[in-house]
Protein backbone atom coordinates (compact mmCIF):
# COMPACT_ATOMS: atom_id res chain seq x y z
CA UNK A 1 0.00 0.00 0.00
CA UNK A 2 1.20 3.43 -0.96
CA UNK A 3 0.19 5.97 0.61
CA UNK A 4 -0.07 10.38 0.79
CA UNK A 5 -0.62 13.17 3.14
CA UNK A 6 -3.24 16.39 2.67
CA UNK A 7 -1.72 19.49 3.38
CA UNK A 8 -3.37 22.88 5.29
CA UNK A 9 -4.57 23.87 1.88
CA UNK A 10 -6.10 20.30 0.62
CA UNK A 11 -3.26 19.16 -2.05
CA UNK A 12 -2.03 15.98 -1.94
CA UNK A 13 1.70 14.84 -3.07
CA UNK A 14 0.72 11.96 -5.72
CA UNK A 15 4.19 9.41 -4.71
CA UNK A 16 6.84 8.72 -7.06
CA UNK A 17 5.70 4.87 -7.35
CA UNK A 18 2.38 6.01 -8.62
CA UNK A 19 3.09 9.05 -10.76
CA UNK A 20 5.85 6.56 -12.56
CA UNK A 21 2.37 4.05 -12.88
CA UNK A 22 0.24 6.66 -14.39
CA UNK A 23 2.97 7.71 -16.83
CA UNK A 24 2.60 11.89 -15.44
CA UNK A 25 5.21 14.62 -15.11
CA UNK A 26 4.93 17.77 -13.51
CA UNK A 27 2.22 20.11 -14.55
CA UNK A 28 0.12 17.49 -16.15
CA UNK A 29 -3.36 16.69 -15.78
CA UNK A 30 -5.00 13.74 -13.61
CA UNK A 31 -8.60 12.77 -13.34
CA UNK A 32 -10.15 11.88 -9.91
CA UNK A 33 -13.42 9.58 -10.95
CA UNK A 34 -15.54 9.07 -7.54
CA UNK A 35 -16.57 5.46 -7.17
CA UNK A 36 -18.97 4.60 -4.76
CA UNK A 37 -18.36 3.89 -0.93
CA UNK A 38 -15.85 6.59 -0.76
CA UNK A 39 -13.68 5.04 -3.39
CA UNK A 40 -11.76 6.58 -6.58
CA UNK A 41 -9.93 6.30 -9.14
CA UNK A 42 -7.08 8.50 -10.23
CA UNK A 43 -5.96 8.12 -13.82
CA UNK A 44 -4.10 10.25 -16.55
CA UNK A 45 -5.83 12.03 -18.99
CA UNK A 46 -4.57 9.53 -21.48
CA UNK A 47 -6.97 6.88 -20.75
CA UNK A 48 -10.06 6.43 -22.80
CA UNK A 49 -13.27 6.18 -20.80
CA UNK A 50 -14.06 3.05 -22.61
CA UNK A 51 -11.45 1.63 -20.18
CA UNK A 52 -13.95 2.11 -17.43
CA UNK A 53 -16.25 0.09 -18.92
CA UNK A 54 -17.14 -2.90 -16.57
CA UNK A 55 -15.76 -1.83 -13.62
CA UNK A 56 -19.61 -2.13 -12.06
CA UNK A 57 -20.19 -5.17 -12.99
CA UNK A 58 -21.43 -6.52 -10.05
CA UNK A 59 -24.58 -4.70 -10.84
CA UNK A 60 -25.43 -6.07 -14.25
CA UNK A 61 -28.77 -7.34 -14.24
CA UNK A 62 -29.40 -11.53 -14.98
CA UNK A 63 -31.53 -9.83 -17.74
CA UNK A 64 -32.90 -5.78 -18.96
CA UNK A 65 -35.16 -4.14 -17.86
CA UNK A 66 -37.83 -4.33 -19.57
CA UNK A 67 -40.24 -0.78 -20.99
CA UNK A 68 -42.52 -1.97 -18.25
CA UNK A 69 -40.75 -2.17 -15.47
CA UNK A 70 -38.67 0.86 -16.09
CA UNK A 71 -42.38 3.01 -16.35
CA UNK A 72 -43.01 1.26 -12.88
CA UNK A 73 -39.89 1.99 -11.61
CA UNK A 74 -40.06 5.66 -12.41
CA UNK A 75 -43.70 6.02 -11.02
CA UNK A 76 -43.05 4.38 -7.91
CA UNK A 77 -39.87 6.56 -7.43
CA UNK A 78 -42.36 9.54 -8.44
CA UNK A 79 -44.61 8.66 -6.03
CA UNK A 80 -42.52 8.24 -3.07
CA UNK A 81 -40.79 11.61 -3.98
CA UNK A 82 -44.07 13.40 -3.54
CA UNK A 83 -44.46 12.49 0.25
Amino acid sequence: MITGTISSKGQVTIPKEIREFLKVEPSEKIIFIPLEEGKVLITNKENPVSALFGMLRHRRLARPASLKEMDSAIRKRRTQRKL
